[in-house]
């Protein structure tokens, strides 16, 4: 089973996210002091190096997707919603992109709370899959431990 999982976290100074990987799970931890701007362009270079790591796909009717395809690199890109009043975070998925547009009021905790079911429902979808190890780790795939 494939599990990314947004946290908040007491980080060193001048740090606003950072990432870790292992069989089937992807640990996205925030600053908890950061600011709507700071954890979505922090987030943008944070996900630039987590798929840099060729690691995880998208299945796109039927293509796979990767940061490596010439016609549509996959990317996920943070921006701060333009609605008002605007959902805490809203995700809209299609071919090589996921765009996550978050409330530009939100806190670092109302973030993550909302971002960590709207990622359940996205993986839900099936058209994701980490290559790890050799391994290739879809939703159904037996689960490991949660680091």
């Amino acid at each position: 089973m494939l599990h990314v999982v947004y946290t908040v976290a007491d980080l060193d100074a001048g740090i606003i996210s950072d990432w870790h990987e292992a069989r089937g799970l992807l640990e996205i931890r925030v600053a908890r002091s950061a600011t709507p701007r700071q954890f979505t362009q922090s987030l943008n270079r944070t996900l630039d190096a987590v798929l840099a790591s060729a690691h995880w796909y998208q299945m796109w009717r039927g293509e796979v997707v990767s940061i490596a395809s010439p016609a549509s690199p996959l990317r996920v890109r943070f921006q701060l919603s333009d609605f008002t009043p605007a959902p805490l975070v809203e995700i809209r998925e299609r071919k090589g992109l996921v765009a996550v547009h978050v409330s530009p009021v939100a806190t670092a905790d109302e973030f993550v709370h909302a971002i960590n079911p709207a990622l359940e429902e996205l993986l839900a979808g099936g058209q994701w899959f980490q290559h790890w190890e050799g391994e290739i780790v879809t939703m159904d795939s037996p689960d490991a431990a949660l680091v």
